[in-house]
């Protein structure tokens, strides 16, 4: 039986009349008689006892009522909690982000968002370069930020941020004043290194000429390692200026273009293309693009910022 044979059941008990019923369910009497019968041959019992001109419920009539109305008040409660939802979202979102994403993106994301959907719970599954990509497409996770490009299909992504990866020094390094470094001045230098990711490959790829001459004493999968092991002058690293911009602006770090030219960083949001998002999914797209907007207006061309549904 289905929901449509269980309200003409209803109306017909509401109304005590299967013509009166056919007439507000919108149906002619024999298709109303016709409905009861599949619900009577279903149940392999009669839900009506027909005395002259009256009908009344048989027992087992009586039993299908009582979880009938069960059944689409059920309905109702589901059409209604579903209705609440796109007016106040509720649920769960899975963000997969790397360290660094988590400490200096997500935390003004996250505020945002939670001022306007308080019920939506924010869940960060920590992941890193590949592996941020590889989550959405399992399906693992419903939005990822990496550094792009992105080459998958399925994905769609939208750049959300550009900075500068930049040599990071500790203040006072012989090198602080210089406006740019070379790939041949790191030779003789202590080098810290991010373990892996994208940044470790654009650093892999710009200092592959003196590969067989650089000095690397560790390789640390921590942003904050990194910076409070080049505070304590144990080495040299490379980094995005957003990540280390809070201690050069207090004294604790220099920083240094690469040359030929200044190693750019992007940063994406990906998700599924063919992911059906609800209200809560949509509405964190939307944050993220404005909190993009918000943060380097001066790029937003350059980012390749556009307002969701433009």
């Amino acid at each position: 039986m289905d929901l449509d044979q269980l309200h003409t059941f209803l109306e017909i008990v509401r109304l005590k009349s299967f013509s009166k019923a056919a007439q507000t369910c919108f149906r002619t009497q024999p298709a109303i008689s016709a409905q009861v019968r599949q619900v009577e041959q279903e149940l392999n019992c009669s839900l009506f006892e027909r005395l002259g001109t009256r009908i009344q419920l048989t027992p087992a009539g009586k039993i299908l009522c009582e979880y009938a109305e069960q059944i689409l008040e059920l309905r109702r409660c589901a059409q209604d909690a579903i209705n609440e939802l796109e007016r106040v979202p509720r649920g769960e979102l899975v963000i997969a982000a790397n360290e660094a994403t988590c400490i200096y993106v997500l935390p003004t994301v996250f505020s945002e968002y939670k001022k306007r959907f308080p019920n939506v719970q924010l869940l960060v599954d920590r992941s890193y370069g590949k592996h941020v990509v590889e989550a959405i497409v399992d399906n693992l996770a419903d939005f990822g930020f990496t550094q792009l490009p992105v080459q998958e299909r399925k994905l769609q992504v939208l750049p959300i941020h550009t900075d500068e990866i930049k040599l990071l020094l500790p203040a006072g390094h012989p090198f602080a004043g210089m406006e740019s470094v070379r790939c041949e001045d790191i030779v003789g230098q202590t080098l810290l290194l991010p373990k892996g990711g994208a940044t470790r490959s654009r650093v892999n790829a710009w200092l592959e000429q003196v590969s067989d001459r650089v000095m690397i004493s560790m390789e640390l999968d921590s942003t904050e390692m990194i910076k409070r092991f080049v505070l304590a002058s144990l080495g040299i690293s490379f980094m995005a200026a957003s990540h280390f911009q809070e201690g050069l602006d207090a004294g604790q770090f220099a920083a240094v273009s690469l040359a030929p030219e200044p190693l750019m960083r992007r940063l994406g949001l990906v998700y599924r293309r063919d992911k059906a998002f609800s209200k809560a999914g949509l509405e964190f797209i939307q944050v993220v693009m404005d909190r993009a907007r918000q943060q380097v207006p001066q790029h937003a061309e350059e980012i390749g910022y556009h307002p969701v549904g433009s």
